[in-house]
């Protein structure tokens, strides 16, 4: 096979966070099994650093989280100016109108209610991000 002609994909990179390892295990498991490369932050600290690391093409991030919770993560990274732009996705376990106008003020992309399954954290996923590209 030409080296030239060979195709890859492009795995999008997708940052899961969650203080709950059984959510952060679980979206691991999903999305790895979709062809996402995925990350992984305890907290809204963790994932800050994680990003300014290395920023990704999504954020899934829980809202009830000690240290630093979901609104407070998003509207700061909404607040950056060189990260603003990545797709932030709220879970919650809570999906009252309140909590998604909360997340909705927040910054939020979108809202997930936790447990979810595969099927709607990969269609979350696709509906945010374009596909992998072919290079």
């Amino acid at each position: 096979m030409n080296v030239l002609t060979a195709q890859t994909k492009i795995r999008p990179d997708v940052l899961v966070v969650d203080d709950s390892n059984t959510i952060r295990r679980s979206a691991e498991i999903f999305l790895s099994q979709a062809g996402y490369s995925v990350r992984l932050a305890q907290d809204g600290f963790e994932a800050l650093s994680s990003i300014v690391e290395q920023a990704p093409a999504l954020i899934f991030c829980d809202i009830l989280m000690p240290r630093l919770d979901g609104y407070q993560t998003c509207s700061l990274i909404r607040a950056s100016e060189q990260y603003h732009h990545i797709p932030i996705v709220l879970l919650s376990s809570r999906d009252g109108l309140f909590d998604r106008a909360r997340g909705v003020l927040s910054g939020a992309s979108a809202y997930l209610t936790k447990p979810f399954t595969k099927d709607s954290l990969i269609k979350t996923v696709m509906d945010l991000i374009p596909k992998a590209v072919d290079t």
